[in-house]
């Protein structure tokens, strides 16, 4: 028998190719686990105000001090010399000399009062001022008035009205009355300034207009004060002009009324 061949050779496998390793990535750096967190935590909660960032402390710096110096001293005045003691001179008050143009016994008028009586002039002591006074009486009003000469003019005193000027006011008196279309208080006013003016013609205007006859409608209680005023004073000074009693003065004046 014939030996079995020889085994052929075996040929070998190829070798594999080795396969290349695929590249190796850049390891990342871990993260910390508390930094993992934030983002998820601040997903979480939501977006709080934005708080403005604090201020910084300001550090005081250290200044330096000026240089003490003293304080100025007070400087005394020198001592005042006692001045000469001044002689008081006394001053003497001295009445003031103004001419008077009435004298006792003159009747005038004061335009606020009516017709007075001069009983004298006199002179007083006043505050340390001697003054020369006109004593005015109101017999029918009990009252004594005194007025310094000086305020005669300003008062507005003066002498009886001429008989002209009263025959003037009589003659008023017939004339038709005028009244105003005003309110009562307006005319009350204008009425009781004629009076208080002491014009004897402004006067016998008041009892013109508010006198009333017998046809026609009663006055006021207003309306007669004022009225009963108006001729009481026109009624005293016509007496006085004309050196009559009162009750005739006044029987005069109502003929003239009458007339109108």
């Amino acid at each position: 028998m014939q030996a079995a061949p020889a085994a052929s050779a075996v040929k070998p496998a190829p070798a594999a190719k080795a396969k290349p390793e695929p590249a190796k990535k850049p390891e990342t750096p871990k993260k910390p686990a508390s930094a993992a967190k934030k983002p998820a935590e601040a997903a979480k909660k939501p977006e709080a105000a934005k708080l403005p960032p604090k201020p910084q402390a300001v550090k005081a710096q250290a200044v330096s001090a000026p240089p003490s110096r003293p304080l100025p001293q007070p400087v005394k005045p020198p001592d005042p010399k006692p001045a000469a003691p001044s002689k008081a001179v006394p001053i003497k008050p001295s009445a003031v000399k103004v001419k008077v143009e009435f004298s006792a016994g003159d009747y005038v008028v004061y335009p606020t009062h009516g017709v007075g009586k001069v009983l004298r002039i006199e002179r007083q002591s006043i505050a340390g001022f001697e003054l020369d006074l006109m004593v005015v009486e109101f017999e029918r009003d009990k009252m004594t008035v005194r007025v310094p000469t000086t305020k005669v003019q300003s008062v507005g005193i003066r002498k009886l009205s001429s008989p002209q000027k009263m025959r003037t006011a009589l003659d008023t008196l017939k004339g038709r009355a005028r009244v105003k279309r005003a309110m009562w208080s307006r005319r009350a006013q204008e009425y009781e300034a004629k009076i208080n003016s002491g014009d004897p013609v402004a006067i016998a205007e008041v009892v013109r207009d508010l006198h009333r006859n017998a046809g026609q409608p009663d006055q006021s209680y207003s309306e007669r004060q004022i009225y009963e005023s108006a001729l009481d004073r026109l009624v005293r000074e016509l007496a006085a002009v004309e050196r009559i009693d009162e009750d005739s003065a006044a029987k005069k004046l109502d003929k003239h009324l009458k007339a109108a």
